[in-house]
């Protein structure tokens, strides 16, 4: 079993920046890919960012490219959501999800609690 517990959600001004965290449980860690979404109240979650099992390969949706940077440490059990030059579009509830398959999938095994970012205009 794998607990995650996301931090780092606030209030910000566009503009700004925040860094979620993820802090996960368990031994394995270093084996699980590690992905962030987010989801708004009537749509569907959607992947933010991904990070492989030792962060040599990351990806991004489209929206936040540029501006949001996804990293791990392992020896730390904890991922991380750099997010800058944030937009009033990117208010949401921010998750942090772990995949045991090497890649992170819409469905991972895993899923923490969430924490909201609003950015206000």
């Amino acid at each position: 079993q794998v607990q995650l517990v996301e931090s780092g959600g606030r209030l910000v001004q566009a503009g700004g920046s925040l860094r979620l965290s993820c802090a996960a449980s368990g031994r394995a860690f270093s084996t699980y890919a590690m992905g962030w979404f987010r989801q708004v109240p009537g749509k569907e979650r959607e992947i933010v960012a991904a990070i492989n099992w030792n962060g040599g390969s990351t990806s991004y949706a489209d929206s936040v490219k540029g501006r949001f940077t996804v990293s791990r440490d392992n020896a730390k059990n904890t991922v991380y959501l750099q997010m800058n030059s944030l937009k009033p579009e990117d208010t949401a509830v921010y998750y942090c999800a772990a995949d045991l398959r090497g890649v992170v999938t819409t469905t991972p095994n895993y899923w923490g609690q969430g924490t909201q970012v609003t950015v206000s205009s």
